[in-house]
């Protein structure tokens, strides 16, 4: 076994610990591994009331693994980060309340989202509002705990990748998604085959990377997909076995998110009805989300026990790889710097990752196939974009960004979407560096 370069008890930060939800999953999972039972767990949140409600739900999930960490809660970030080896940021600035303006300020323009966390005006304006806090994580982490690993976990992925990667200069950075599992997972289970069995390979950007292999003891499992494609017309009725069949590769996220990425279906009133596209779909989640919270404190204030599951999230993973040495791999995202031939070199990619003590290596997946690459491009220009408007401290670039978006474009004519970034520069107001918030149009 590789000796580990984390040669004394683990210290595992989480900024944004209030997300207590998704805190709880990755708690669950690392108290899952027994090397990481008495990990120091160190969380950060600025709303009181969350923090106290994450610190009770750890110290309730230790005590369910039969785990014994050390578990500190601090309202300074510098504090919670100091030492620490690995940092899992989790923050979601402005909360619902932001979540909302990106749907209700588009909305009153005609634009149509599902998720908005990515791409288009949500995800642009969640970029926005995110890079002046990785900012200053960045500045902390460089100052405070250089050598840990910076897991993110934070939307928009790749807007998020490429600025921490050039506005911080740390290194030890990867974005981690859930979706490559969860889609393998699940397409395991429609062909009927156990998803330990499965071998498979995917590449691209983040919510919207492809499975280029998909196999059983050697046999391409494709053609299994398409005949049960073929016989079901309510599969057909999925957007992302739409783009499969037109692009000949399965897209690794989920219907709600793929229809926002590229110009073919939202502007449509019929493609929303054939393909059950939920538009507004995350004001829904993010409502489930609070509700949640809320009955885990009320359960802790109340002394109820909590469930406690794993996630088979990523972080837990790569933190029992690095400090034990045992070799996993997972799906990462990092800057390109030639991993994938024919997409940009500044851009962030999603490709396998091998782990182990010495750290996360992502691995080479050479030349997408070109259509592939043509829809990922469009993604990656938009999202740097977004990056310049921050690292220049350009409005411009703004306006720019959304003009590039696929979705954006196909449904509003251009001085449109001009007016629609100065209303969302309005309305996030404070959230937003101070050289971007002034208003466009003037």
């Amino acid at each position: 076994m590789t000796t580990s370069t984390v040669s004394h008890t683990p210290k595992v930060a989480f900024v944004g610990a209030g997300s207590v939800v998704f805190t709880q999953g990755l708690l669950a999972d690392l108290f899952a591994f027994p090397e990481l039972r008495q990990a120091h767990i160190s969380l950060h949140d600025i709303d009181p009331e969350r923090l106290k409600t994450a610190e009770g739900a750890a110290r309730h999930i230790a005590g369910v693994r039969d785990a014994s960490p050390r578990i500190t809660a601090h309202a300074d970030r510098r504090t919670a980060l100091e030492g620490a080896d690995f940092v899992i940021n989790i923050v979601q600035v402005g909360m619902r309340e932001a979540t909302r303006t990106d749907f209700e300020v588009p909305a009153s323009f005609g634009l149509r989202q599902t998720i908005g966390d990515t791409l288009g005006i949500g995800g642009i304006f969640r970029a926005l509002r995110t890079f002046p806090l990785l900012k200053e994580l960045g500045e902390d982490i460089a100052e405070v705990c250089p050598k840990a690993w910076l897991l993110n976990y934070t939307n928009p992925m790749a807007m998020n990748v490429q600025y921490l990667a050039q506005a911080t200069g740390l290194t030890r950075v990867v974005g981690l998604c859930h979706s490559v599992h969860w889609t393998m997972d699940g397409l395991a289970e429609l062909v009927g085959v156990p998803y330990e069995e499965v071998t498979y390979r995917a590449a691209g950007v983040n919510h919207q990377a492809w499975v280029l292999e998909f196999t059983h003891g050697g046999t391409d499992l494709y053609p299994r997909l398409d005949a049960l494609i073929e016989k079901d017309e309510q599969l057909r009725r999925r957007t992302r076995v739409d783009m499969y069949r037109r692009l000949g590769f399965y897209p690794t996220e989920t219907s709600e998110h793929s229809s926002e990425y590229v110009p073919w279906y939202l502007h449509h009133d019929s493609e929303i009805e054939r393909l059950r596209l939920p538009v507004g779909a995350y004001l829904d989640i993010v409502d489930e989300n609070v509700a949640e919270y809320e009955s885990t404190r009320d359960a802790l204030a109340d002394g109820r026990p909590l469930q406690v599951e794993g996630t088979m999230e990523y972080a837990p993973q790569i933190i029992h790889s690095v400090v034990t040495g045992t070799p996993r791999t997972v799906y990462g995202n990092v800057p390109n710097h030639g991993l994938i031939d024919n997409l940009p070199a500044d851009g962030t990619v999603e490709v396998p990752c091998l782990v182990d003590a010495s750290g996360v290596r992502p691995t080479r997946a050479g030349a997408l196939p070109p259509q592939l690459a043509a829809l990922n491009r469009t993604y990656l220009s938009t999202t740097d974009l977004v990056v310049r408007a921050a690292l220049e401290d350009a409005p411009i670039r703004i306006r720019q960004a959304a003009m590039t978006d696929p979705a954006t474009a196909a449904a509003l004519p251009v001085e449109r979407i001009w007016e629609l970034c100065d209303a969302m520069v309005t309305a996030h107001g404070d959230r937003l560096q101070p050289e971007l918030r002034t208003l466009l149009g003037s």
